[in-house]
Formats: structure tokens, C-alpha cells, sequence
């Protein structure tokens, strides 16, 4: 036996699924509006649960998860919550609000656990190894030591024609890297709201200081979004859904 054949013989396969709707996944992702005005009706905990799972199915670098859901229930917390998305009506009329937060502050944690829950028996010394390093690749240190010298050796190693990775160079790096992972968690949480029946409203209209208070959030906790989730009423959506012309936005090269 070859030692391809070896390394054919252990590789891990997982077959993608061929029997997918693609007309019932273009409905949901169609009929995906946001929505301004929700009735009354509540979203059953069992839905509710199964669509942040789904949520944290997301892509994400490294699989480092930089992320939390923080779904506001309690009454006065959820008062305060609509104060701070400035008394919006898709704020006021949701069965739920949901603040999605990226996380620059547990990158190390994550990193840790990618090695002790690894799916198999032991992870092996590449992925050991890789998840040793990969934190250093967000980090800027104090004062931006680190992240300086990273600027430095990175333009000296360019001037060599070698291709390296997106790093952070700053701490506003590292918080970019973090809300375009939890976007597209968010993205997926809408969705899968959609095709339960339920809608929802991404605001990013609101006032992140209070926001912060009302979950006490540290400064690397950096509230994205707040969704509002519910039963679309009849005329909670305001305006029919329009886009430019797709050549201004789609470019083959």
C-alpha cells in the first residue's frame, strides 16, 4: 500500500446533500423582507432555538465562532432594548429581539476549545499546532506593539513576492473581521426565521452606548445589529422590494 493510499484510506468524505429544493430555498430567500410591523403572535421556544442553531452553523474563519445572541426577553430589559433602537415600530411589535454581538475578547478560549473538542479522539499536531498560532493573527498587543510589528514584516516579506493572509494590523482589524463573521450568522438567523414563517428586521439604527449598558458588554464585545423576529402583520411591509441593475454590482474578470 502506497503512502497516498494511506492517506486516501483515512481522510474524512462527507457527501453534500444532492435532493435540495432549490425553488423552496429561492422562496425563502425572495420572501425574506424586512419587516416594520409584527402582530401579536409568539414565536414557539422550539422554533425560536432551532433558528440560532441554525445561526451558528454559519461559515467563520477558523471556526473561532466570535460571536453571541443575546435574545432579550426579560420585560424591562426588552423595554430599555426599544428605547435603544430609538422606539422603531419593528423594535416595538417584535415577539423577539435578538442583539447579535462580535466577539474580539475570547479569541484565545475558542482557539483552546477548537483542540480539546476536536470531532476526533485527539486532534491531530497540524490542527494542535495551527490553533496555537491562529489567535496571534487577530492580536494587535498593547499599545499596538504587536500589530505594528506585524505591518512591518509583513511589507517586508511582500517586497519578496510571497502571498500572505489578511491579519490585524490594529484592533479595528480584528473588530471588522469579527462583525463580518457574525453577519453571516445573522444571515443565516433571518433566514431560517423565513422559512418557519416568521420575519424579521435587522436594525442597525440604534444607540450602541445603551445598548452596551442594558448587557453590560465589555469593549471588545461589539453589539452588529438588533433583529426583531415575529409574525409579519398584513401591512408590515411598507414599500415592495426593488434592485439596481445587477451589472453594477456583479463583474466577471
Amino acid at each position: 500500500m502506497t503512502d497516498q493510499t494511506k492517506t486516501e484510506k483515512n481522510r474524512y468524505y462527507e457527501a453534500a446533500p444532492q435532493d435540495i429544493d432549490v425553488a423552496n430555498f429561492r422562496k425563502v430567500i425572495e420572501s425574506r423582507r424586512s419587516v416594520r410591523k409584527f402582530t401579536d403572535k409568539a414565536i414557539p421556544t422550539e422554533i425560536l432555538d432551532d433558528c440560532l442553531d441554525l445561526a451558528l452553523l454559519a461559515p467563520n474563519s477558523s471556526n473561532l465562532q466570535p460571536w453571541t445572541f443575546y435574545v432579550v426577553q426579560n420585560p424591562s430589559k426588552k423595554k430599555q432594548l426599544v428605547k435603544a433602537c430609538l422606539g422603531q415600530l419593528a423594535a416595538k411589535t417584535a415577539a423577539e429581539l435578538i442583539v447579535c454581538v462580535a466577539r474580539t475578547d475570547r479569541i484565545d478560549e475558542m482557539a483552546k476549545r477548537n483542540i480539546s473538542e476536536f470531532p476526533f479522539p485527539e486532534a491531530p499536531a497540524m490542527v494542535q499546532k495551527y490553533y496555537r498560532f491562529i489567535p496571534y493573527n487577530y492580536k494587535t498587543g498593547y499599545f499596538n506593539a504587536l500589530g505594528n510589528f506585524k505591518k512591518v514584516a509583513f511589507k517586508v516579506v511582500r517586497t519578496l513576492d510571497k502571498q500572505l493572509p489578511v491579519t490585524a494590523f490594529n484592533p479595528a482589524d480584528t473588530q471588522l473581521w469579527a462583525t463580518k463573521t457574525t453577519a453571516l450568522a445573522c444571515e443565516n438567523l433571518v433566514l431560517a426565521l423565513r422559512a418557519y414563517g416568521f420575519d424579521s428586521c435587522m436594525m442597525e439604527g440604534f444607540d450602541e452606548p445603551l445598548v452596551r449598558k442594558i448587557l453590560k458588554l465589555n469593549d471588545q464585545q461589539y453589539p452588529v445589529m438588533v433583529i426583531g423576529a415575529g409574525e409579519r402583520a398584513k401591512d408590515g411591509v411598507f414599500f415592495p422590494q426593488y434592485r439596481f441593475d445587477r451589472n453594477l454590482f456583479i463583474q466577471k474578470v
